[in-house]
């Protein structure tokens, strides 16, 4: 079992995994994990390596989703948008 990075490496960090970003932007994992599919931009070196997410871009457009959404947009129309 891996210990968690602290809060200060993850925010210093280019890359962040999934569970990071649960942890910086509060959202839950399993919207996250549906964000991947065409929303969140992902690196991935091969199919059963763990996703990297860029951590500036991600958090960047997991605002800009959660905005849409308030917005009253729905996930199809947000995915057509991004």
């Amino acid at each position: 079992m891996s210990r968690q990075r602290s809060m200060e490496k993850i925010l210093a960090s280019e890359y962040v995994s999934i569970g990071e970003l649960v942890r910086i932007t509060g959202c839950r994992y399993s919207t996250l994990k549906f964000y991947t599919e065409g929303m969140l931009p992902f690196e991935q070196a091969e199919e059963n390596l763990t996703r990297r997410f860029p951590r500036e871009a991600a958090v960047a457009r997991i605002e800009q989703i959660r905005s849409l959404r308030q917005d009253g947009l729905s996930i199809p129309a947000i995915k057509k948008l991004l």
